[in-house]
């Protein structure tokens, strides 16, 4: 009986290694669909600046969250000290998705500052003072954990509160790019290929979790990485959000802000050529002037 107990648990740890990389595969693959867009286009207009910025954020608080959890040997006592000496369920593939999540998010935001967008595309004053009071609240919490004040703050805490910014950041940064997608009745400029990877990373991640919990028949380590089974779950809930629009109730794959860009582009040749035709009969008739003038002067 523990031979076969022990040969389930083996299979059920391998099958939980395939699922967790297979699941960075698919979640670290989403993000390039909507670079590559950006790149295609030269453009960024559709796109949420909220959801962009709040990303680099949320991925920032996610690849601390991670790193800490998985290499510092002072954050995985204190963890077993509130958790009745169980493990951390932080996997390696845990930290590379986070890491590898955070350059591409930042490298989205860079191309916003390249590429063309509409004057009105800026980052919101309520995503503005969310970010400086995370930052804020970190430094703040920060500093005791250093101290050790604050009623015996520990490192441990730190961290749970940016997974705590990293779980709301999930939930407010699709919100602005929903009602982007429902006002302009389009889904153009939003990659639905990066909905479709973020959903089977997001079905995978939580699929991990359940079974590692189950393999460990700890339950609370669910609790204990409430980032990663709540960042699996919003990101189903919104990624059905954004099929539901880009499959079922915006349909029309025109894209409305190439039209625009083509119309101001030709708009602006016309205009140069115009100017350049005026100018061109300004010297012909200050030509034909000058040269009445000489004839003139002749008789």
């Amino acid at each position: 009986m523990d031979h076969q107990e022990s040969l389930s648990k083996g299979f059920g740890q391998a099958l939980s290694h395939l699922i967790g990389w297979t699941y960075f595969l698919a979640w670290s693959a989403s993000f390039y669909p909507q670079a590559l867009l950006n790149w295609r286009r030269k453009s960024v207009q559709g796109l949420s600046m909220d959801f962009i910025h709040l990303n680099v954020l949320g991925f920032l608080c996610y690849s601390i969250y991670n790193l800490a959890f998985f290499y510092s040997s002072e954050v995985q006592e204190e963890y077993k000290r509130r958790n009745d000496g169980q493990e951390n369920l932080v996997r390696a593939n845990d930290v590379f998705f986070a890491v590898h999540a955070l350059i591409l998010s930042t490298f989205t935001l860079a191309q916003t500052w390249i590429y063309k967008r509409d004057p009105t595309q800026k980052v919101s004053w309520p995503t503005r003072i969310f970010i400086a009071s995370a930052a804020l609240l970190s430094l703040f919490l920060v500093g005791q954990a250093s101290l050790g004040v604050g009623h015996r703050r520990e490192w441990i805490d730190v961290l749970y509160f940016l997974s705590y910014v990293k779980l709301s950041i999930s939930f407010i940064k699709y919100c602005p790019q929903v009602y982007i997608n429902w006002k302009a009745k389009s889904t153009v400029g939003w990659s639905i290929h990066n909905i479709l990877l973020d959903l089977t990373g997001g079905v995978l991640s939580t699929a991990q979790l359940i079974l590692d919990a189950s393999l460990s028949e700890d339950w609370s380590g669910i609790t204990g990485d409430l980032v990663k089974f709540g960042l699996g779950m919003l990101s189903i809930a919104f990624d059905l959000v954004f099929i539901l629009q880009h499959y079922v109730l915006y349909r029309d794959r025109t894209d409305h802000y190439a039209a625009t860009r083509t119309a101001l582009a030709d708009n602006k040749n016309s205009e140069e050529r115009e100017r350049l035709l005026t100018q061109g009969n300004r010297s012909y008739n200050t030509q034909s002037d000058l040269e009445s003038g000489s004839g003139a002067r002749l008789n």
